[in-house]
């Protein structure tokens, strides 16, 4: 008798308890503002329009992805099946730019090889609108779209130029930079998962500079011609509140 009363006692609270969940969960889908975090990885590569050393255009290269990581916060307000949503989040991209230094204009050389590392981190300001194409009880889709300022940190961000015959090398980056993002959420109550593409809508690279030598032995400034966008791939996961 007394195993079959913890029995149909331990069916109510199961019941109970999933009644609650789903409730909860339902409530939480039809909340005007919701607050999320996340956390993930990205990989970034860059694109070139314009790269010259001296005489040399450098014309041919080979972005080598690198993962990279993020984390970030959110607010959400939501329009019945529309969202609006502002985040601010600290992002390090990482991506290495091979190509041979003598360039297309000496094809009977055996090619030199140089690269170009970077490890650019970043505070990141999207502002997104989203639609939910499903929103059912604790399952969700949804698309999203929207612009991006990030700020470079340029004391924590490095840049290596390898195997350059130049001494000296510095590039200075635009702080403030745009880019547009485009991407998918899916969620499974208030766990969700992120996809998203950005690209970047302006070149980042300010100058270079290099030391040069002049003919009485003094050092001076050379520029050295870069032009580069960044697009970054990423993958993050994380809770809705």
């Amino acid at each position: 008798m007394k195993i079959r009363l913890l029995f149909i006692l331990s069916l109510l609270f199961i019941n109970v308890q999933a009644f609650s969940f789903n409730n909860e969960n339902k409530s939480r889908n039809e909340r005007k503002v919701n607050f999320g975090i996340k956390a993930g990885f990205n990989s970034s590569m860059f694109l070139i329009s314009s790269f010259r050393i001296k005489d040399v255009t450098i014309s041919d290269f080979q972005n080598n992805y690198k993962i990279g990581y993020l984390a970030s916060t959110f607010v959400r307000f939501n329009i019945d099946k529309h969202f609006i949503q502002p985040e601010i989040s600290y992002n390090v991209n990482k991506c290495e730019i091979v190509f041979d230094k003598l360039g297309a204009q000496h094809p009977d050389l055996d090619p030199d090889y140089a690269a170009i590392n970077s490890k650019i981190c970043s505070i990141d300001i999207p502002l997104l609108y989203g639609y939910n194409v499903i929103k059912q009880d604790h399952y969700g889709l949804s698309l999203f779209v929207g612009p991006k300022l990030y700020c470079i940190w340029n004391s924590l961000s490095q840049i290596n130029f390898e195997n350059f015959d130049q001494r000296g090398i510095y590039e200075e980056l635009y702080p403030f930079n745009v880019s547009v993002v485009v991407g998918v959420g899916v969620n499974i109550s208030r766990i969700f998962f992120d996809f998203r593409y950005e690209q970047g809508l302006h070149n980042i690279s300010r100058k270079v500079t290099y030391d040069n030598i002049n003919t009485d032995g003094s050092i001076g400034i050379s520029n050295m011609i870069l032009h580069r966008r960044e697009q970054v791939l990423s993958f993050s996961f994380g809770f809705l509140f």
